[in-house]
Parts: C-alpha cells; sequence; structure tokens
C-alpha cells in the first residue's frame, strides 16, 4: 500500500487531468470530488475512477474544457447544460445557484442534462445541508438492470441521496445506489483481478455470476427485487425523462473510452426547512436522529463515512501499488 496525504491526492489528480486537457477550473472539481470519495472510503468513486476519465479525456468522450451553462427557467427552476462535461463543475453550478431562490420561495430545483458519472450522490447534497437545506438528488446512470423479470438492461443503478441539516449535530446524509452494490465495486475487484461475492450481479445470460467481467457484461441485482427496479424507473424519470437527458439504454459506459458522450442527467431538489415547519424545524429533525443512534446496535446512515473522512484528514488515504503505478503512468 502507497499512503498520500488528501492534499498530495488532490494535486496528482489535478495535475493528470491537465496534462490531458482538462481546463485547471474543471480539474480542480474533478479533483476534490475523487479525493474526497477516497477519504470516506468509497473507493469506487475515489481515485480508481482517474485511469477511466484520462482515457475518456484522451478520446473526446468527456470534454475537459466544458463550461457548463445555468438558465432560470422559471422562479426557483434552474437548467444546467453540462456540456458533454465531467458532472462535477455543473454539480458545483447547481448548488451555488440553488441556495437563494430556495430561500426565497421555500423549495428550488436544477436540472442537469449532456451530464456524466457524478461520483458520491450523497457529496453534493451534505453540502446544501451545510446550509441548512434539505436536499435530494436523483442520477440516471448507464444501463445496468433489466426491469425485475425481464433480462435487457434499461436501468443505470441510479443513486438516490437525501440530506437534512440537524440542530447541534453534522447533516443525516443518506446515500443509496439502487442496485445491490454500487457498480463501483465491481470495477474495483475487476482492478484487483478479485472475484466478486454471488448475489451482486448477473451475466449477460441473466445468471448468477462472482466474475467481475461477466458482471460488467450483465447486469446488476436490483436492491429489494422489484421494488429496486421500481424505484430505478422513478430515477429515470426524473433524472432524464425531466431533464433531457439520454436513459439509460441510450447512454454509453462511464467506464471506458468506447462510444460517444454518456450525456446522462441529474435532478437536485431543495426545501428550506424554516419555510416549511418553522424556525424549529431542525432541531425537531434532532430529536429523531437521536433516539436513533442512541439505540444500541443502531448507528445514522452516513456516520461511517464520517469516521473515515476524519482519519484520512489526520493519515492520508492508502491505495494498492498497482493503483499507484497505474495513476503515476497516465
Amino acid at each position: 500500500m502507497r499512503q498520500l496525504s488528501l492534499e498530495a491526492a488532490q494535486k496528482l489528480v489535478h495535475e493528470k487531468l491537465l496534462k490531458h486537457g482538462c481546463s485547471s477550473e474543471n480539474a480542480r472539481s474533478v479533483a476534490q470530488a475523487l479525493t474526497l470519495a477516497e477519504a470516506d472510503g468509497l473507493k469506487g468513486h475515489g481515485l480508481s475512477r482517474l485511469p477511466s476519465y484520462v482515457a475518456q479525456l484522451k478520446a473526446g468522450k468527456v470534454d475537459g474544457a466544458a463550461v457548463p451553462q445555468a438558465t432560470l427557467k422559471a422562479p426557483g427552476v434552474i437548467n444546467i447544460d453540462a456540456a458533454h462535461g465531467f458532472a462535477f463543475p455543473a454539480l458545483d453550478l447547481a448548488l451555488a445557484r440553488l441556495g437563494e431562490p430556495a430561500a426565497g420561495c421555500g423549495l428550488a430545483v436544477a436540472t442537469i442534462r449532456r451530464s456524466h458519472h457524478s461520483g458520491a450522490a450523497g457529496h453534493p447534497v451534505e453540502r446544501l445541508a451545510e446550509q441548512g437545506l434539505v436536499a435530494m438528488f436523483f442520477a440516471n446512470t448507464p444501463a445496468a438492470m433489466a426491469p425485475w423479470g425481464g433480462r435487457k438492461p434499461l436501468f443505470g443503478t441510479n443513486p438516490i441521496a437525501f440530506a437534512c441539516p440537524l440542530e447541534g449535530m453534522p447533516p443525516l446524509v443518506i446515500d443509496l445506489s439502487l442496485s445491490k452494490v454500487a457498480r463501483g465495486n465491481i470495477l474495483q475487484a475487476r482492478q484487483k483481478g478479485a472475484p466478486i461475492p454471488e448475489g451482486w450481479a448477473l451475466d449477460k445470460e441473466g445468471h448468477p455470476t462472482t466474475d467481475a467481467d461477466a458482471a460488467l457484461a450483465g447486469t446488476m441485482v436490483p436492491m429489494g427485487d422489484a421494488k429496486g427496479t421500481a424505484l430505478a424507473l422513478m430515477v429515470e424519470l426524473l433524472a432524464a425523462g425531466l431533464t433531457g437527458a439520454k436513459f439509460a439504454s441510450e447512454a454509453s459506459s462511464f467506464l471506458d473510452d468506447k462510444g460517444g458522450p454518456p450525456g446522462t442527467g441529474q435532478l437536485i431538489l431543495v426545501l428550506d426547512p424554516d419555510k416549511l415547519g418553522g424556525p424549529g424545524t431542525r432541531a425537531h429533525c434532532a430529536r429523531l436522529a437521536l433516539a436513533v443512534s442512541d439505540e444500541p446496535g443502531a448507528r445514522l446512515p452516513g456516520r461511517r463515512r464520517l469516521q473515515a473522512r476524519a482519519a484520512a484528514q489526520r493519515e492520508g488515504v492508502g491505495i494498492t501499488a498497482d493503483l499507484a503505478a497505474q495513476l503515476e503512468a497516465l
């Protein structure tokens, strides 16, 4: 294992992206996102993504110089065109624009189209909750799951995230992939040459598999069986149907440099708790969170990530020798 400080990890990502045609601002945004995911222990969204990002930059599948554009379509409705660039600069723009209309009328929504892999879905909603806003995030991803009972992948793993500010506590952050596990876990297994547990994925014939390559060529097992695919359909309609983005079955892979830009979408909804429930709303929500955390054997979602982040800030992050070599060679 090789240990990197968070500053060194972020600098490494920034430099490699600049080298392959990313603008400085876009490279900064992507480097921050990948480094924070690594710090939180979400390695499938962390530094392991850099080789595929660089390959896509070199192939023109993602535009490293893209400048996302925001249009106010109605009071509290912001449309953002990511311009086939990385998702993170578009997300930064959305977060910069959402606070004012949410504070004014109590709610606001941002749609993002012509986008890309949005990484750890909990991070943008966490940032909004730190501003005192309740936030929900929906993203569609390239096809990876079949409708329940079917075999053709029509839905992505389609993450959902939610964050709520709590009086006197860090925000509650919930981040869910609608497959049984995030697809990034299978990508990690493939990079290590390791098998995956049975029950994570099916091969292209619809049979259970423990082979990471067969899993990536097949479909993911949905969380909660039929309920998971129903939620994935909902996210497709919110993140792609309402935004004008490509549906999962139309999008190219986030994992390689083949094909054109993925063109996927995201939707962010924010609510001002003070406007909805009054000035005591955050304290009211905190009481429920405390009841959960005080229950023996229970823990609030997202708290393990905060512990990992704190450790990474002190000690840095560990990456395998193979990954370190891949990153240095870029």
